[in-house]
């Protein structure tokens, strides 16, 4: 009984912090969610439909000028792209009022609710007013960025890449007998895989409903995963009311994804030459989603539906044998990862091992990836290897040869002496500023990482098996960073030396160009385009101000000065000495900010 009382001071704060939390945080969602919902779709609206001339015209003009399809298969996708327009303008503008939605009203009623986290109790109740407020507003700006980044520079950069496909590469040719059979099982794909996907996600919601809530319920009762922290209890509260919702974006994802999983029908007819087997993959990819969300739900093995093979290589020597798959261990399918599913947080105990290990977030990753690459932009300053005009080349967009050493030469040089930083400290991944090591058990559990992680360490592990000396390292940096430019290769001296042996020198490029093929992808990813341009914005600024403060000798004679940067205060010395015009200059800096000559 003494027990009881003991411990009602502390239930009563708990229940008397959730309800103010949801009261503060359906008040903020009143006031701040239709600004920021208004904002997120109206402006990405005014994205895609402003956008949208210029990117059937940019799809078109691609669509003609590229070497990677033949005529039939020119033409199936020519008759195909009103369909894909429609379905494009069609799932955006859902899409965008669905986000709008979402964001605008239940950001900041999580907000409110994230301030509990503080342990200062006047904190608690300010930030629960505060937050969500005004930063909501800012994030639908930056998500409407992000997002008329992705259409107006990413897409294109994709339509570039597949007009300058070499034509050494094979060409994918097309029968004209497979075009109809391409768009046939395309529009089949539409018409059975939506409503199958609908009604198995519809009928499967339930299950996910109450299994979600007993889990939580069971956490809650046992003190484990979100209930551990007495001052997490509120946030895992709105985590019960919330789950309803969670369901239901569930329910609309499943829907979304099956426009895409039906289109891709028509790439399997292409790939396999057969309609029979595209015909097959629609039938498949019912069982494979069946059985997926099974998996997912923890419901019984396999699936009832038939599921024939659609692709020429297969074990079983039964080309289309219609089989049941009773053992989730089994051998799946080579698409099976294209398979969409219906996004189901787990379920299971959330007491794991993976609470040991501290998973580095992606935010994080990021942070430390532009710092880095505002690092090393500071010192090709300093060499004048690179200058301000390249910067404002790339931040005006021009396209010019010099703008591609900012937008891809940079980040290439950056990324380099993150590997070879790593190789000497003998680091099994990443390391990054502030000794934040990047491995395969604490990288972020993220599907854009997925495809670059591995690839990243097998590459890193072919530069250190080369064993390369100093001279190879610097012929390394000078082609990552310029590319083809030969007027800029020839410029810099920086002691580097094309290796002698003919195999090791083929080695060296190929890192290189899979070090830029890396670069120009991760560039389209959202989110980059804003970073890297504050990056590029600082740059400028860092040269301005060492160019404004410095007073370089007159043409002819060599002399040192001393300089003094300022930052915050505090006062750092450091050297600078100039040469003639065309010598190298270096600089020595441990501190940004404003220079003043002493």
């Amino acid at each position: 009984m003494r027990d009881c009382w003991k411990y009602l001071p502390k239930t009563l704060y708990v229940v008397f912090a959730f309800f103010s939390a949801l009261l503060l945080g359906a008040l903020k969602s009143l006031l701040v969610g239709p600004i920021a919902c208004l904002i997120l779709i109206l402006g990405n609206l005014g994205v895609i439909l402003g956008l949208f001339p210029a990117h059937v015209a940019w799809t078109v003009y691609t669509l003609v000028k590229t070497n990677r399809f033949d005529a039939p298969l020119k033409v199936a996708i020519f008759f195909g792209l009103p369909v894909l327009f429609g379905i494009w303008l069609a799932l955006s503008i859902a899409g965008s009022v669905l986000v709008g939605v979402g964001y605008g009203f239940f950001t900041p009623w999580v907000s409110a609710f994230e301030a509990f986290r503080l342990d200062n109790e006047s904190k608690k109740f300010f930030h629960c007013i505060v937050d969500g407020t005004w930063g909501t507003i800012k994030g639908s700006c930056t998500v409407v960025r992000d997002f008329a980044d992705i259409c107006y520079h990413s897409f294109p950069l994709y339509l570039k890449e597949l007009r300058e496909y070499p034509e050494s590469h094979e060409l994918q040719p097309l029968r004209l007998i497979h075009v109809p059979g391409c768009i046939i099982v395309g529009l089949m794909g539409l018409i059975v895989e939506i409503p199958l996907y609908t009604a198995i996600a519809i009928v499967k919601s339930p299950y996910m409903l109450f299994k979600g809530w007993h889990r939580l319920v069971h956490d809650l009762i046992s003190r484990e995963g979100p209930f551990l922290e007495t001052a997490c209890v509120p946030i895992a509260g709105l985590a019960i009311l919330m789950w309803p919702l969670v369901v239901i974006g569930s329910i609309i994802m499943a829907i979304f994804s099956s426009f895409f999983i039906g289109l891709y029908g028509s790439v399997i007819v292409y790939q396999e030459r057969s309609f029979r087997r595209g015909v097959a993959y629609v039938i498949a990819m019912v069982a494979e989603f069946d059985e997926y969300t099974n998996d997912l739900l923890y419901l019984r093995e396999g699936s009832i539906l038939p599921k024939p093979r659609y692709r020429k290589k297969s074990k079983s020597s039964s080309e289309f044998s219609v089989q049941q798959n009773h053992s989730l261990h089994g051998n799946y399918s080579a698409v099976f990862t294209e398979a969409p599913s219906i996004i189901v947080p787990n379920l299971i105990a959330s007491r794991s091992v993976r609470e040991a290990i501290h998973e580095v977030p992606m935010v994080q990753v990021w942070g430390s990836t532009m710092r880095l690459c505002e690092q090393r932009g500071k010192e090709l300053l300093d060499a004048n290897v690179i200058t301000t005009a390249d910067l404002n080349d790339w931040l005006k967009a021009k396209k010019t040869n010099d703008a591609s050493i900012v937008a891809v030469g940079l980040p290439c040089f950056s990324f380099l002496q993150t590997m070879l930083h790593s190789i000497k400290s003998g680091s099994n991944g990443l390391l990054l500023l502030d000794d934040l090591e990047i491995t395969h058990l604490n990288r972020p559990q993220s599907r854009l990482l997925d495809w670059f992680f591995q690839p990243v360490m097998v590459l890193k592990e072919q530069i250190r098996v080369l064993s390369l000396e100093e001279g190879e390292i610097r012929y390394l940096e000078k082609l990552i960073l310029f590319g083809n430019n030969k007027e800029h290769l020839k410029t810099w001296e920086n002691g580097s030396f094309i290796p002698e042996d003919p195999v090791r020198a083929a080695r060296l490029d190929g890192i290189g160009r899979r070090m830029v093929g890396m670069s120009r992808s991760v560039s389209k990813f959202p989110t980059y385009r804003r970073r890297y341009r504050q990056v590029v914005k600082n740059l400028i600024h860092y040269s301005a101000a060492k160019d404004g403060s410095c007073s370089l000798a007159k043409e002819g004679s060599n002399r040192s000065i001393t300089c003094s940067a300022t930052k915050e205060g505090s006062n750092r010395s450091i050297t600078c000495s100039a040469s003639k015009e065309g010598s190298n200059r270096s600089m020595s800096t441990r501190s940004i900010g404003s220079i003043d000559i002493v």
